[in-house]
């Protein structure tokens, strides 16, 4: 039997990083996967779909931006689908063998294997293959390991819905839709959030006709500034996307041809045709697995993973983290979280005590928030807002780049000044956002923004000019005239 100081269940974004920390901090740390190093995010999520999305961006360049720029193409670009999906994978490749290295570089024991809690203390792993820090490979075995402290980070699942099994060759999730060896003349796609847009998005560029079905009136409902989805959602009815809004998809078909979808929409139903089939209505907590209930773990309703501000279960010696512990499911927040865990075993007094969580819409253009919406201000108690905008269409390197959809938006609180949330439609809006996630962290006012020189020409001066719109007084675009001339700007 093998004993550790801490085992980490998951070897994703969250569960790697909590094992390098730990073992980094002096601990016998041991981490089990039964897939992939890195988890989903990295091998069939996050990592291989920006590939694509990159991908279709320099596509549609090409066919689009390049005439304009003075590139004449002589013929058409062709796409070769399958070295396409070669490339991608070879970049999730590179990834995950770098999280391998990284965890044998420091010494942390990697069990390949399913596991399945006996105890609080005990578990059970039926092994693929055990990869010591320093040593060689050893044979399939099932094996009990004990450990003071586990750190559950087994991550989450796509949701299926009844009459839409996912085969991952036709009904397809997330997962399949990444591993497609070709565009799909016709894909219906359930649900209008992130991830159907993202892979939407993408699939249009490469020459599929998309059709995508949304039981809510908007798109993006609930996850972004709806300001900032509108310009999504404009660009991508324009690419030729169809958007169904208030629809539900009913059940699904076979046909001579592909698939016959049935959906309703306002009382009305209706038959959609397809090659593949689409479903991204969310992701669910693996909360059902691993035998928690062996462990003595708490497991809510929705099979989330109850924790406290240390990601600590009701049982003392066991954490989770990541999508296993609640929203936001986002690799970053597992990642932070996985840090932090590690220090409190090892003794620090640390909690998870953040502003602000940032997210990203890898859309076209791209969405990216920080902080608080307009309502989320106002429901917090913060009646007195200032809130403007700055358009990219201002901004130099945007109009260079032939990128000018979007905007940075920023709300402030108008007594205080201080910085309650930025939201960002357009170019590079994924790398802008991290400024901003400074500066509600350090609780910023506009005039910080505002007073710190950015480079020129650069997207990041949209930052200095939002802020600089929202006190009123911006350069490159026309506002009305400030009140109170030659009173102070910047008390």
């Amino acid at each position: 039997m093998k004993n550790f100081d801490v085992v980490v269940i998951g070897a994703g974004p969250g569960g790697y990083v909590a094992a390098i920390k730990a073992a980094q901090l002096g601990l016998n740390t041991a981490i089990v996967e039964r897939e992939f190093l890195g988890g989903v995010c990295l091998n069939v999520g996050c990592i291989p779909s920006k590939a694509m999305i990159t991908a279709a961006h320099w596509l549609h360049k090409s066919q689009h931006d390049f005439a304009t720029m003075g590139f004449n193409l002589n013929t058409p670009v062709e796409v070769d689908f399958p070295k396409l999906l070669s490339w991608k994978n070879s970049v999730s490749q590179k990834m995950s063998n770098g999280v391998s290295q990284l965890l044998k570089g420091n010494n942390v024991t990697i069990i390949r294997g399913e596991a399945q809690f006996k105890s609080a203390t005990e578990i059970t792993v039926n092994t693929a293959k055990t990869e010591a820090g320093a040593g060689a490979p050893s044979a399939a075995s099932s094996e009990t390991i004990q450990s003071k402290y586990f750190v559950i980070a087994t991550g989450s699942r796509p949701i299926e819905i009844p009459g839409f099994k996912f085969d991952e060759k036709d009904i397809l999730s997330s997962t399949g839709a990444l591993d497609l060896n070709h565009a799909p003349k016709k894909i219906v796609v359930i649900g209008g959030g992130y991830i159907g847009l993202e892979i939407s998005s993408y699939l249009r560029k490469f020459g599929s006709e998309v059709t995508v079905v949304e039981a809510q009136g908007q798109l993006l409902a609930g996850v972004v500034d709806p300001e900032c989805a509108q310009v999504v959602t404009r660009k991508l009815v324009k690419s030729g996307v169809k958007v169904m809004y208030n629809t539900k998809a009913q059940g699904q078909k076979k046909s001579k041809d592909g698939y016959e979808v049935t959906v309703e929409a306002n009382g009305k139903q209706e038959i959609l045709k397809a090659d593949k089939i689409l479903v991204t209505v969310g992701r669910r907590p693996n909360g059902d697995q691993t035998n928690l209930k062996a462990a003595g773990v708490t497991v809510d309703e929705r099979g989330f993973v109850k924790v406290d501000g240390q990601r600590r279960t009701n049982i003392k010696n066991i954490f989770a983290i990541g999508d296993i512990c609640g929203q936001p499911m986002l690799a970053h927040k597992a990642s932070y979280e996985g840090i932090l865990v590690a220090e409190v075993i090892k003794g620090a007094n640390r909690a998870f005590d953040v502003k602000t969580v940032p997210a990203v819409v890898f859309t076209d253009p791209e969405i990216a928030s920080a902080g608080l919406t307009e309502a989320e201000a106002r429901a917090k108690g913060f009646n007195d807002l200032k809130i403007a905008k700055f358009p990219f269409a201002a901004n130099g390197r945007a109009v260079s780049m032939q990128e000018t959809d979007g905007f940075v938006k920023m709300i402030a609180d108008a007594k205080t000044h201080v910085l309650l949330g930025v939201h960002i439609v357009g170019p590079e809006a994924s790398n802008l956002i991290s400024e901003a996630v400074l500066a509600i962290e350090m609780g910023a006012r506009l005039e910080d923004l505002a007073l710190s020189i950015h480079p020129h020409p650069t997207l990041g001066e949209t930052m200095m000019e939002a802020a600089e719109a929202t006190l009123g007084h911006a350069i490159h675009i026309i506002q009305k005239p400030l009140a109170g001339n030659g009173k102070s700007l910047h008390p």
